[in-house]
């Protein structure tokens, strides 16, 4: 087993207006509707310092029988958020999956971000610099760092 680095929490590929204005507001929309687009939900987690709700779309990932949260986009505020929190809701429409939340270690990511970007490469694959579902355990290892990820355990299931 390779020799753990130590987390990088600088690595944040922000969103372009096209993305911030239209294309997240869309997907959260539909999602709220529960209209899911490939198994798209709403994250939603308590701000680290403020406990306030904060929301956004993601794509979760279910592989080898567990659901994990990856962050395409690197150590952005809901990962800060989750890291701090432990846990929150994943919603589609009126379904609230409440969750709680481990951290994946570097190491332990690899088959992880393959499996992500096997799923979701078209949407997600220009935030991995050139990492995809066909790169080697090492290309992928050396990506771990930039792109957070979350073993996702559901604790309870509210409709309506």
């Amino acid at each position: 087993m390779s020799e753990q680095r130590p987390e990088r929490t600088d690595h944040v590929k922000q969103p372009g207006w096209l993305t911030n204005k239209v294309f997240n507001p869309l997907m959260a929309w539909l999602t709220r509707r529960g209209i899911s687009v490939r198994g798209s939900r709403v994250l939603a987690v308590r701000g680290r310092t403020s406990g306030e709700w904060r929301r956004t779309p993601v794509n979760p990932l279910r592989y080898d029988g567990q659901l994990y949260l990856v962050a395409p986009r690197g150590h952005v505020q809901w990962t800060r958020n989750m890291r701090v929190v432990g846990g929150g809701e994943l919603r589609l429409g009126k379904k609230v999956e409440v969750f709680t939340a481990t951290e994946v270690a570097d190491d332990d990511k690899p088959e992880v971000l393959r499996a992500y970007l096997k799923r979701w490469k078209a949407e997600t694959g220009a935030f991995f610099n050139g990492v995809g579902p066909d790169s080697t355990t090492e290309e992928l290892r050396r990506a771990a760092p930039d792109h957070p990820v979350f073993a996702v355990t559901v604790t309870e299931v509210r409709t309506g």
